[in-house]
């Protein structure tokens, strides 16, 4: 005979998939609705592709920042709250190192070396974009990764290695604590304003033979970029003695210290990969979006955490299959609700998915 507290919690397990239930009856009407929609010409194939092929493009810039933080946790066991302003970061000196280096003679130097602070050199007078002065972007994109990479390795100095031993809350509120001093350094150099750093992209016109038409130069540079730096880190994890050394130490940190796998080698290489990639991903979001802002990374930060989630916490490869999730889910859910509410709709779909599954979409496996 079951006791009340086996009941109750029999109850409390129903009711979980009741709801779990629901809402994914909701996700299968709504693609449906999306199938009629195509079908009866309400949504044209364009309109379609175009908000899946932004799901992808912002899927990408979001996995490039969420490996870095599924890496955090699976070798250092902490929510690193810090990591969204090593996005911005990278956006800030990143665009700041493609000002100074492309708008020599254009622009003053002071305007230049505070990314148009003073409202001065308009991105299109610099000729900031890729086919005008790809060497200055591309320099721009090797400073982001490198000064986060140095600005992430200073952090772990001062403050995360002194807490090596505390508990994951500890390293999370001084991760918090980090945020906001990096943040405010940050709006102490470069002001809280929002401006324009990138100037219109080029478009690419396609043969007669292609369904598209023009391809925007920004978001091309944008996806090869961070393809080639993901197939990068899968190439390092599988292939090279250091990514073995991080794939054990994220199993088991006690084992690797006793088969003398260096873990502070292994910790140096998680900072400076990690960090770089969100300084890559904060500079690439910059050249497709525009704009910069000291709120950059802050509020990208609750999307990473919930594709590092989604994926299962600990997982590279979750963490990727976790931002295509939310990318896609963020653009297409477009087609039925106003932009300003889409992201309720990648957190809706986070929630359906973990309470099915729990942990996460890769059954939240600590190791790449």
């Amino acid at each position: 005979m079951s006791t009340g507290a086996e009941q109750g919690r029999f109850a409390d397990v129903s009711i979980q998939e009741v709801i779990g239930w629901l809402l994914l009856a909701v996700v299968g009407l709504l693609v449906l609705d999306l199938i009629r929609q195509v079908l009866v010409g309400e949504l044209p194939l364009g309109r379609l592709w175009a908000f899946t092929w932004n799901g992808i493009v912002d899927s990408l810039y979001i996995g490039l920042a969420a490996i870095g933080l599924s890496m955090t946790y699976s070798i250092l066991r902490f929510a690193n709250f810090s990591h969204g302003d090593l996005i911005t970061t990278g956006a800030f000196t990143g665009w700041t190192a493609a000002y100074l280096v492309g708008g020599i003679g254009i622009a003053e130097l002071s305007s230049r070396l505070l990314l148009r602070a003073d409202g001065g050199a308009q991105p299109g007078a610099v000729g900031m974009d890729v086919v005008s002065a790809p060497i200055a972007i591309v320099l721009g994109l090797l400073v982001a990764a490198v000064l986060t990479i140095l600005v992430a390795l200073a952090i772990d100095r001062l403050v995360y290695r002194k807490l090596r031993d505390a508990s994951g809350i500890t390293l999370l509120i001084a991760s918090v604590g980090v945020a906001l001093a990096l943040r405010y350094i940050i709006a102490l150099f470069y002001t809280t304003d929002t401006r324009g750093v990138v100037a219109s992209s080029p478009q690419w016109e396609m043969p007669a033979f292609v369904p598209i038409e023009t391809i925007n130069l920004h978001e091309a540079t944008l996806v090869i970029s961070a393809l080639s730096l993901i197939v990068g880190v899968h190439l390092l994890l599988q292939y090279t003695k250091l990514g073995k050394s991080m794939r054990a130490m994220s199993d088991n940190k006690d084992l690797a210290l006793i088969t003398g796998i260096p873990t502070e080698r292994v910790i140096f290489a998680t900072w400076v990969i990690g960090a770089g990639l969100a300084g890559v991903a904060g500079y690439l979001i910059v050249l497709d979006r525009g704009q910069v802002t000291i709120n950059l990374g802050w509020f990208l930060l609750l999307l990473i955490f919930a594709a590092v989630i989604l994926g299962g916490i600990g997982s590279i490869y979750g963490a990727l299959a976790g931002s295509l999730v939310i990318g896609l889910t963020i653009n297409l859910s477009l087609i039925w609700i106003p932009s300003d509410l889409n992201e309720i709709a990648a957190f809706t779909l986070m929630i359906v998915v973990l309470i099915f599954r729990p942990d996460g979409l890769f059954k939240g496996v600590e190791t790449a």
